[in-house]
């Protein structure tokens, strides 16, 4: 969930307001938001670093808001300004409008085959006679950067670039060319880089350098060109220095590129309707045509949609009885436009406007209705259905053996499920070939490699991060495993395990099978060889010692082994005494 920084100044300024903060907080929470921090940039940095460091620093208050994920119009000031405003009633929802440009042609935007590999798609638009101060400035990157970490999922769907028009000269070509045959200065750069020599360059800057690998073994990289060949940006990397915004700029060009062309759009739609509230003619964004192999394409699209929804469905869905009339009204504070059917009063007519593309589907409608209506005014009322709720009995049963397993002198641990394959294989002495574990895909951690397929791994990675600690060491826990399996739909099954470990100077077999006994004298399971109890017989496991290793049988079934760690596997965890070991399917005795 991203958090937005707003100024308590501006945001009262544009509510028209003085509000306190407590009063600020309950109005988003009616509106659907929470605050999450009232702050400053002097306390964060006092937090941080220290008061020393803090001198100096803008003692404004500022507030902290949690956004919903998927409402892209509330990341900037803007966008929560003009929401809780229509929200309030202080103002009606804005109506968006793509036109033409009022003198000259449009602005056009070609893009080149040479694309097709690595960034297809391409949209662009105008903010004509736009006024920046440095608070709307300040805005304007931020929203750009909330959207690149959001939607945008880090720049690799959709790549924004904002652009000084008065400074570079259209049609704009986009292209994809080898590395060493782009050259210009980028953003804030005093001299020209090779595309090759940027990479260098940007692979110690703290904030670019994340985005360097969505291209960086291209054999081509995607690049902008104005009509004269200055650079307008290598996406998604950086800008030109020569087109950057600054506080003077009037006319802004906005490209984006991207490989999800629906993303790409949402993006056009938000940002541009965000600060079009700043243009001399508010909400009017100029148009722009993209020329692509598959045809031209004028944007921004600024998309707007009916949605017929029966009133009484909406008032059945969040347990309230409003009239029809109010239930509208309640639509458009929430900047749903919204009236009556004139053929049929039970229906609504919900006008879904380009900012709200997380409206999907009737449950999004349902959502706001309550929202405006106020969850704090929703009357309770008893389920008219009754039912009971029991815990599983593995995990009853799990809970049981925790607190008996820990009575009986074994301290309890908690591993993570994901492992290194080594964890699982190498290390336990076997071939990762016959173990069923499920690879995950593109890990971004050695550690994080598969899900375990046993317990007994990450108790004694436990033991070797605590080996110091004074002995014995007897750990054991009680959690999944998962194996991978073509009886299951998904094609993997979880399974719950019982282990435990006995670490010491001396391996201490048969504290571990007195464990084993225990559990089996809790487990109500009697020691018999007729197959209706439990034994131990002799086996060869490759992890356990030659000769020191058996395994569990209940009702003629392998549930489980015990025995004495091999040497080689307690040397892979680097431990250097012996160990003994149970694990257990506890499933098997439900």
């Amino acid at each position: 969930m991203p958090t937005v920084g707003i100024k308590k100044e501006a945001i009262c300024k544009a509510l028209d307001r003085n509000y306190t903060d407590e009063e600020f907080d309950e109005l988003c929470f009616e509106y659907g938001l929470e605050l999450d921090e009232v702050t400053s940039d002097y306390e964060a940095i006092v937090k941080e670093q220290g008061e020393e460091k803090a001198k100096g620093a803008d003692t404004s208050v500022i507030y902290k808001l949690d956004i919903p994920a998927n409402r892209y119009d509330l990341l900037c000031l803007e966008g929560i300004s003009r929401g809780l405003n229509v929200f309030l009633s202080r103002m009606k929802p804005p109506v968006y409008e793509a036109l033409e440009p009022s003198a000259g042609c449009r602005q056009r935007l070609v893009v080149d085959p040479s694309t097709e590999c690595i960034r297809p798609y391409a949209v662009a638009a105008v903010l004509r006679n736009i006024t920046f101060t440095p608070e709307r400035y300040a805005s304007f990157i931020e929203l750009q950067d909330k959207l690149h970490q959001n939607l945008c999922r880090q720049r690799t769907l959709v790549a924004i670039g904002t652009h000084d028009l008065d400074t570079i000269q259209g049609p704009f070509v986009y292209k994809a060319l080898p590395p060493q045959d782009i050259k210009f200065k980028p953003l804030n750069k005093e001299k020209e880089y090779t595309a090759v020599e940027l990479m260098e360059l940007y692979s110690t800057d703290n904030h670019l350098k994340h985005y360097l690998p969505i291209i960086k073994d291209s054999p081509v990289y995607p690049v902008i060109y104005d009509a004269k060949g200055v650079v307008l940006s290598m996406p998604p990397i950086i800008n030109g220095d020569h087109s950057k915004i600054t506080l003077n700029t009037r006319n802004v060009f906005i490209e984006m590129t991207a490989t999800d062309m629906t993303k790409a759009r949402i993006a056009l739609d938000i940002l541009v309707t965000m600060f079009s509230e700043h243009c001399d003619a508010p909400f009017k964004i100029e148009k722009a045509e993209v020329v692509s192999p598959d045809g031209l394409q004028i944007y921004p699209i600024l998309p707007y949609r009916e949605e017929k929804v029966y009133a009484p469905a909406l008032n059945h869905k969040v347990g309230i009885s409003e009239s029809h009339d109010k239930i509208a009204n309640s639509l458009s504070r929430m900047c749903l436009p919204a009236k009556l059917d004139p053929s049929d009063s039970d229906f609504i007519i919900v006008t879904v406007p380009p900012t709200r593309p997380d409206v999907m589907h009737m449950a999004d409608i349902v959502e706001d209705v309550a929202i405006a209506h106020g969850y704090d005014n929703i009357t309770k009322t008893l389920p008219k259905t009754n039912t009971t709720g029991e815990q599983y009995e593995i995990n009853k049963v799990t809970d049981l053996m925790r607190h008996e397993i820990a009575q009986a002198g074994f301290t309890e641990c908690l591993s993570f499920i994901l492992c290194s394959t080594d964890d699982v294989s190498k290390k336990l002495r076997k071939d990762i070939a016959t173990v069923p574990a499920v690879h995950i895909t593109n890990p971004k951690a050695i550690e994080f490699q598969v899900v375990r397929t046993t317990l007994l791994s990450g108790i004694l990675k436990t033991i070797s991060s605590n080996k110091n600690m004074p002995l014995p060491l007897k750990l054991f826990e009680i959690s999944d495993v998962v194996h991978r399996t073509s009886k299951s739909d998904v094609g993997a099954k979880n399974e719950r395990r019982f282990c435990a470990v006995n670490y010491n100077k001396l391996a201490g077999f048969e504290i571990v099978h007195g464990l084993l006994d225990r559990f089996m004298q809790l487990a109500e399971v009697k020691y018999s060889k007729d197959g209706t109890g439990y034994y131990i017989r002799g086996a060869e496991d490759s992890t356990y010692f030659p000769g020191h290793c058996a395994e569990v049988v209940y009702k003629e079934k392998v549930v489980g082994m015990v025995g004495v760690l091999h040497p080689e596997v307690l040397a892979n965890f680097d431990l250097n005494l012996p160990a003994a070991a149970l694990e257990l399917n506890l499933e098997a005795f439900l």
